[in-house]
């Protein structure tokens, strides 16, 4: 197949994001209401819980490498990746349901179902998400180019969430006579589960399906596969580049903070901002609008002041504006909890926050494209799903990581179980605020930090083009 370097076509672009729907879905049930459902309404205790979540994707992001190699090896008239796509994303979307129906009568071994589900859904969405997240790298070479693919990914990625969370707030998880909070309604969950699954497999398919004639073709050259020993070592050269460990350390700190921020954000505005019914209804509105902004604006500045400028920046806004909010609140200084002005306030500051917060990834994401080149120069190697698979494998463990710090920081804040809005003691509420603004705030200047290190930049990674294009011309007058 051949290297785009030109400007990528809409309906590709399109095709593509369309694929990332999946994780949204995946990313918005696992971060935003699996610990909740699991905890408050299923009566497992948090730690358990959070526990598995991460248990799960520890196990599961050592699997990610070993897709991402398979699928640079694979060698089919429909390319590397396109075969990936058809394959896995039934068998997720019937994995997805199953996570959120857990057989009743249980007991105790709630704990080993869920860590076995979740396990699965996770490695069944690697499956999925790798392969098509690697095509960027082939798509196109172009620096901007490869932003403009992420920014489309990041779109659907966070529609698709997105869309998941309006209808589970509005038609999936209502209140009904027992149940004053729809999140703690357990009849909504098994519907939330099958529109979920059949929306994931419908996405993966079609974008596929899109892409299918500009990449379903022999793969340019054909690597062997030469034993799992053989394979592990090209996989840690991969990832022991300078770049991508800089990179990651960034990242990981990033996704960490984000997977804290999404995994406690139920207890956080149904126990301390107290959304009514219409807030819930606007939050996703809200959060869409917040990443058309980032959609829209993160081109800009990666060609003004660069992607890593970008990202190093975009994280200190990010928190800045997400922590605002609870010290006006500690300080006695926010409008009543619950009130119409307090909701669209947080609002205001949320939607800048999570509008820096969607460029920091989108600016991560297409700088590991960047780094496919760069691996390229040393090794000879086109290795986009080993570096992509990497990433995921760092989001795993990250977003394992802040979901399980959110389950101590429910448990030590002292959050009883099936506790009630307007009812909890308020040192548990301070406690719990003071305990996610500490830890949130120092991991956000930190990873500002690491990615100031990042070493490619737009001229790094135009001259290492052009170097490899003079070898590969001088390759083939010699080959000829």
């Amino acid at each position: 197949m051949t290297l785009a370097t030109d400007r990528v076509p809409f309906r590709i672009r399109f095709a593509h994001g369309l694929g990332s729907i999946a994780y949204g879905v995946k990313d918005n049930g696992f971060s935003t209401f699996l610990l909740l459902f699991y905890n408050q309404v299923i009566g497992v205790d948090a730690k358990l819980v959070s526990l598995a979540l991460m248990l799960a994707l520890f196990i599961d992001a050592f699997a990610d490498p070993v897709i991402g190699h398979l699928s640079d090896k694979t060698y089919t008239a429909w390319g590397r990746r396109l075969p990936w796509l058809y394959l896995a994303p039934v068998p997720l979307g019937l994995a997805w349901l199953l996570m959120w129906t857990p057989p009743e009568g249980m007991g105790g071994n709630v704990f080993f179902y869920l860590l076995l589900v979740a396990i699965l859904v996770r490695t069944l969405v690697s499956c999925c998400e790798v392969p098509s997240v690697a095509l960027v790298p082939e798509l196109t070479r172009d620096y901007d180019e490869r932003t403009t693919l992420m920014r489309y990914r990041f779109l659907f990625g966070w529609g698709g969430g997105l869309v998941m969370l309006f209808l589970a707030y509005d038609f999936f998880l209502v209140p009904d006579e027992t149940h004053a909070v729809g999140q703690l309604n357990p009849d909504g969950y098994w519907r939330y589960g099958l529109f979920g699954g059949l929306l994931i497999a419908a996405s993966v398919i079609l974008s596929a399906l899109g892409q299918h004639r500009r990449v379903a073709h022999w793969p340019s050259n054909r690597q062997v596969w030469a034993g799992m020993g053989h394979a592990f070592g090209e996989i840690r050269e991969s990832l022991s580049h300078r770049a991508f460990l800089v990179l990651m350390g960034a990242a990981a700190l990033a996704y960490t903070s984000q997977g804290i921020t999404f995994s406690i954000s139920n207890y956080l505005y149904i126990f301390v901002w107290q959304f009514s019914k219409t807030a819930f209804q606007f939050y996703p509105v809200m959060l869409f609008v917040s990443v058309i902004a980032s959609f829209l604006l993160v081109s800009r500045l990666h060609r003004r002041f660069g992607k890593r400028e970008a990202a190093a920046a975009c994280a200190l806004v990010s928190i800045a504006f997400f922590l605002v909010p609870f010290i006006f609140l500690m300080s006695g200084l926010w409008p009543p909890v619950g009130s119409n002005a307090s909701s669209g306030l947080m609002f205001v500051f949320f939607f800048v926050a999570n509008s820096a917060g969607v460029m920091v990834m989108i600016s991560s994401s297409s700088m590991i494209a960047d780094i496919v080149e760069a691996s390229e120069e040393q090794t000879g190697r086109r290795t986009e799903g080993t570096f992509f698979a990497g990433n995921f494998f760092m989001q795993k463990c990250a977003t394992g990581l802040g979901i399980f710090v959110t389950g101590l920081i429910v448990s030590i804040s002292g959050l009883p179980d099936k506790a009630q809005p307007g009812q909890v003691d308020a040192d548990v509420i301070s406690t719990m605020i003071l305990l996610y603004c500490g830890v949130t705030l120092i991991l956000a200047v930190l990873a500002s930090l690491a990615f100031r290190r990042f070493p490619i930049s737009r001229e790094e990674h135009e001259a290492r083009l052009a170097k490899l294009a003079a070898r590969n011309a001088t390759e083939t007058a010699i080959g000829g």
